[in-house]
């Protein structure tokens, strides 16, 4: 479902208002116009000043959209812990390429994935040393980032990672792709020039005035509303190979937009 919304200015210099000509265009719903509802906000609102004697009728039209993500990234990784940072690292990258080579095989091309990030940290025991602490050990984490438009397979590939050794998945993030969303942008703009019309031509009415042409037409950047990346742990699916398959969804995100048109009114 889609849906509108709009604010509109009057300018015209050729009239003179009062604070009591403004005070009783106010109350007497001319000078505003906003219905009580939980979707659609109308306003109208009249403002002196205009580069000549035209009257002009400023809209902004606005259209709202649900649509499916087509693109997700995925963060995933392994973390490993020993006495000798050389051991830690080792047992980390055997992991790492298995599970690398686990995902490859399942499908997931080779542009599709890259390392996000890689740290060794040492660790230190402060109840023994409360000043420096004690090097007990090492923590080696190495994760890999999935980006791809295959979002079916999100749960497939989480379930893969895990069982091949992944102990951290970081997040899952979804989203459009640049194509969908410029797609998307194009539907919308003519969606949101019929509002604006549709709510100029309301106005014009009820003022007694007639559209007559058009100024200018802007149209602002499209605005995707995406949720933030979902935290995901794993803790509980550890060594558990008869674990049901990860629940993935995807839901629906919203994408709006405006387009700002100043009419030529009599």
């Amino acid at each position: 479902m889609v849906i509108f919304k709009s604010s509109m200015t009057l300018h015209n210099t050729s009239i003179s208002l009062s604070i009591a000509a403004f005070i009783g265009l106010f109350i007497s719903g001319l000078l505003v116009y906003s219905p009580a509802t939980n979707q659609h906000q109308h306003n109208a609102y009249a403002q002196l000043s205009s580069p000549d004697n035209n009257k002009t009728l400023f809209v902004t039209g606005s259209a709202t959209t649900q649509v499916k993500p087509n693109k997700v990234t995925v963060s995933l990784g392994v973390e490993t812990t020993n006495t000798k940072a050389k051991a830690a690292l080792a047992a980390n990258s055997e992991l790492m390429n298995k599970i690398i080579s686990a995902l490859k095989i399942a499908g997931l091309k080779d542009n599709e994935t890259s390392t996000s990030s890689f740290t060794i940290t040492p660790n230190r025991d402060y109840s023994i040393d409360k000043n420096q602490g004690k090097l007990i050990g090492f923590t080696v984490s190495n994760s890999i980032q999935i980006d791809s438009n295959n979002v079916n397979n999100t749960s497939e590939w989480i379930d893969i990672a895990v069982s091949s050794g992944a102990n951290n998945v970081n997040n899952i993030y979804f989203s459009l792709s640049d194509k969908k969303l410029d797609d998307i942008r194009k539907e919308l703009i003519n969606d949101a020039i019929d509002n604006a019309k549709e709510k100029a031509d309301i106005v014009a009415s009820a003022l007694g005035l007639k559209i007559i042409g058009i100024r200018t037409v802007s149209i602002d950047q499209v605005t995707p509303i995406f949720p933030g990346p979902t935290p995901y742990g794993v803790a509980s699916l550890k060594n558990e190979a008869s674990a049901p398959s990860t629940p993935i969804l995807t839901g629906e995100q919203q994408i709006s937009q405006n387009v700002n048109i100043v009419f030529l009114v009599e």
